[in-house]
């Protein structure tokens, strides 16, 4: 390890690991972006295939990348200089770059979207849900999200808060603002959407809900439902980007990458769960339609408190929580941009976050909302939020998986594979590193390849 890299911050432990990389792919994928796409893509048949993709994708495929920032202890770009690769690899990392603006431009303002939804519970707006008809209630909830989102100036304010949120904890730096911040907040967020969960299960509907998400109807698992489900996989897990290079650079010499990784992705897949047994059963007990897209969290979550006992104190308390996660994850994602930055542009850690964040919002506020200057300008057929979230999680983060799994498994010496994931020998685990190795080279490409083609249409 050089002199400089020794200097470099690294998370205290491995619980502080645990929950920062958790914190990275727990976040709007889980408790907004699941929870729609099952219900647009057939329910238990999109659970799945999304199962499958986590075991045979996701996983290795962040396994790679954690090999990747530990071993090297530099950003996504550096890396794979550091590794002598060739200059074609830099490209992933400059594609990982891309994806993380690109998403960053939508996700922080669903995420403005979340914390405007906070403000909307601590000020009781949806108190009154309590003495509604059924009727009337969905009406409500159907009324404030259009407010929410279809207006002017307040979607583009909530995003500047939201920045300027993520902007905060990232000067702060490794240790004192993204390690402090999700230690201490993730467990909170399991607590609630456990307490969220228990609630939906106690309503008439419930086996509804549960019996849509959970039975899975073969006949509904289409090449469209494949592909949502492998970027969805990857947009969650915040892998095919370089998040997880660049956190795994920050991880300490004796983790277990193998067993961190596997954990992450169990407790990730288990958020998801949880999130659409939250959703579901309400989504049926309000005659809701499963496929109510976007905007379905916004209104089954405040109908799913309205008629419980301290209800509107339990709404804040899930959309302060929600706000949490996407905060935890939005802070990672645009940590590939700082770390960029900083280390390769050797530009000061502030002002590298002042840039990534100020532009992130410049252009979200030009072109992700719908009363936006270019909110509906078509492009390609679809409005900016749907191309930006289009090119990152069906072309760019499967495509940058892909090529991450090659590198891996074909450019990499596997001795040197075995070294850094076994810890220098102290961790038993050959045959895992093998059948990881094994899935990098020979299943990983194949299906990737296959996704990747059909989502640009090709087959």
């Amino acid at each position: 390890m050089d002199k400089n890299n020794k200097k470099r911050e690294t998370f205290s432990s491995g619980m502080a690991i645990f929950f920062a990389t958790l914190g990275s792919a727990v976040g709007l994928g889980n408790i907004w972006k699941f929870p729609y796409l099952t219900g647009e893509n057939g329910g238990g048949a999109f659970v799945f295939a999304y199962l499958i993709c986590v075991l045979l994708l996701g996983i290795p495929v962040m396994i790679a990348e954690f090999y990747m920032g530990r071993t090297t202890r530099k950003n996504v770009i550096g890396a794979f200089e550091k590794l002598k690769a060739k200059r074609i690899w830099k490209s992933v990392g400059y594609m990982g770059i891309s994806s993380a603006f690109l998403i960053m431009f939508f996700y922080s303002a669903v995420a403005g979207w979340v914390y405007s939804y906070v403000f909307k519970a601590l000020t009781g707006t949806f108190s009154q849900l309590s003495t509604k008809s059924t009727a009337e209630a969905v009406t409500f909830v159907n009324a404030q999200f259009n407010n929410t989102t279809d207006t002017l100036m307040p979607p583009i304010i909530w995003q500047f808060i939201v920045m300027v949120v993520v902007s905060t904890i990232l000067i702060a730096g490794v240790k004192k603002g993204i390690e402090k911040v999700t230690k201490t907040l993730m467990p909170l967020l399991f607590i609630l959407i456990i307490a969220c969960g228990v609630r939906a299960l106690m309503l008439p509907e419930a086996s509804t809900g549960l019996k849509f998400l959970f039975s899975v109807d073969f006949s509904k698992l289409t090449k469209p439902v494949i592909v949502t489900a492998l970027g969805l996989a990857f947009f969650k897990l915040s892998i095919g980007m370089g998040t997880m290079i660049t956190y795994g650079s920050y991880f300490t010499e004796d983790n277990n990458l193998l067993g961190t990784s596997a954990k992450v992705a169990l407790s990730d897949t288990l958020v998801s769960l949880l999130a659409g047994i939250a959703i579901f059963p309400v989504v049926f007990q309000f005659g809701m339609e499963p496929s109510g897209g976007p905007g379905l969290l916004f209104k089954t979550i405040p109908l799913a408190f309205s008629k419980m006992p301290l209800g509107n104190l339990l709404l804040i308390a899930f959309f302060i929580l929600t706000s949490i996660a996407a905060t935890t994850a939005m802070i990672s994602i645009v940590e590939v941009i700082v770390a960029f930055l900083s280390e390769e542009k050797k530009i000061n850690r502030t002002t590298a976050v002042v840039l990534t964040t100020g532009t992130i919002f410049i252009v979200g506020a030009l072109t992700v909302h719908s009363r936006s200057l270019l909110g509906q300008v078509p492009v390609l057929g679809k409005n900016f939020f749907d191309l930006f979230d289009y090119i990152s999680s069906n072309i760019l983060l499967p495509l940058g998986g892909l090529l991450i799994a090659v590198f891996i498994g074909y450019v990499i010496n596997k001795n040197d594979l075995c070294k850094e994931l076994s810890n220098n020998g102290a961790i038993k685990n050959e045959k895992l590193v093998s059948i990881v190795r094994f899935i990098l080279r020979y299943i990983a490409p194949v299906l990737l390849m296959i996704v990747f083609l059909s989502s640009i249409g090709i087959i």
